[in-house]
Formats: structure tokens, sequence, C-alpha cells
């Protein structure tokens, strides 16, 4: 009998628990963010260091792409309205994978073109096409791949959500069926 009150005791405790910490996001990934650092297209540097605790939503695009790189930013457009919509306060930066062409005025003039609110949405070059090939692989798990003699760069088109502490806690699809209100959700439940 002992044992049945203590295990109805340690099953109910556990439950509360449960339920206490249902306000927290259930992490599907474990990936750190690997300190890396560039140049935004204002021309400021940036680090991924700089990043420690905030919320922040990652992707990879380059400004001549012809497939996935417009849709991709399109839709981070809309997530970023719709999480001021719900005054979420969290940070976009989007890394170029073509860093030899993305100069910061062509991602300055690339974010133009697609209505980005530059506040809290940073567009990063300045490094070398083998340092992002790493970062991406190391931190995001995704490629960022530009064969010789091709314009075009293979590349990952997800959408990555970071916690405070650096952690990529959850991917989503960025170039189709995006999930917008996850997208505001998971976000949220992180700022809160």
């Amino acid at each position: 009998m002992k044992r049945f009150l203590l295990l109805s005791l340690f099953a109910g405790t556990a439950i509360f628990l449960a339920a206490c910490g249902s306000n927290e996001l259930e992490n599907t990934l474990d990936w750190e963010v690997q300190s890396f650092e560039g140049t935004t297209q204002e021309g400021e540097s940036f680090s991924t260091d700089d990043m420690e605790g905030e919320v922040w939503l990652a992707n990879f695009i380059f400004t001549n792409c012809n497939t996935v790189c417009p849709p991709m930013t399109r839709n981070m457009v809309k997530v970023q309205e719709q999480l001021k919509e719900e005054g979420v306060e969290a940070e976009i930066v989007s890394f170029s994978v073509d860093p030899t062409v993305d100069s910061p005025e062509v991602l300055k003039e690339f974010g133009k073109k697609y209505g980005v609110d530059h506040s809290n949405w940073s567009f990063i070059t300045e490094y070398t096409q083998e340092e992002i090939a790493k970062f991406a692989q190391e931190s995001f798990k995704t490629s960022a791949v530009k064969t010789e003699g091709n314009d075009q760069v293979i590349h990952g088109t997800a959408f990555y959500l970071i916690n405070e502490e650096g952690m990529v806690v959850k991917k989503y699809k960025g170039d189709t069926e995006v999930p917008f209100e996850q997208i505001v959700e998971d976000t949220k439940t992180l700022t809160n």
C-alpha cells in the first residue's frame, strides 16, 4: 500500500510539474550556434555572440538566387509582420551564402526590394565562402555550397528558431507551406 501511495504521489507531482512547465517550448533540436562574425547591411560589425540573451530567427539567402530566396524572404517578411502584430520582440538574421557578391550595399537594396524592416532584421556578409559553409553545417546542420563556375549556391531553405542560450531549438519550412502561426507562437513562448 505504501508503494502504491508513493507511486501515486510521484505521478501526481510529475503531472503538476509538467503542467507548470507548459509555457516552455519543447526543444526538438539541440544545436549550439557557433561564434561567427560578419558585417550587416548597414556596414556594422555583427557577431553571433552579440545575440546572447536574445531570441532570434535565422535563415540563409543570397541576392542572385533565382529560385527559393525570393519566396523565403517574402515569407520571413510575413513572419516579421506577424511577430510585430503580436507584440513579440525577436531578432531576425539572414546570412548570405554568397559573400563575394552580397556586399552590405547589395544586401540593403535586396531588403528594400522585399519591404524588410531592418529595425530587428539584419542581413550578414563579409566572410569567406568556406567560413559560411562551415558555419551553416556546424551550427544549423545545413549546406551552403557554391560550385565553381556557377552563380547559384546550394543551401538549406529552413527558418531556425534560436533561444536565449544560443541553441537552435526548432526549424521550419521557409520556402513553401510555412507554418507562420507556429513560428509566431513558438517565438512568443520563448520571449515570455
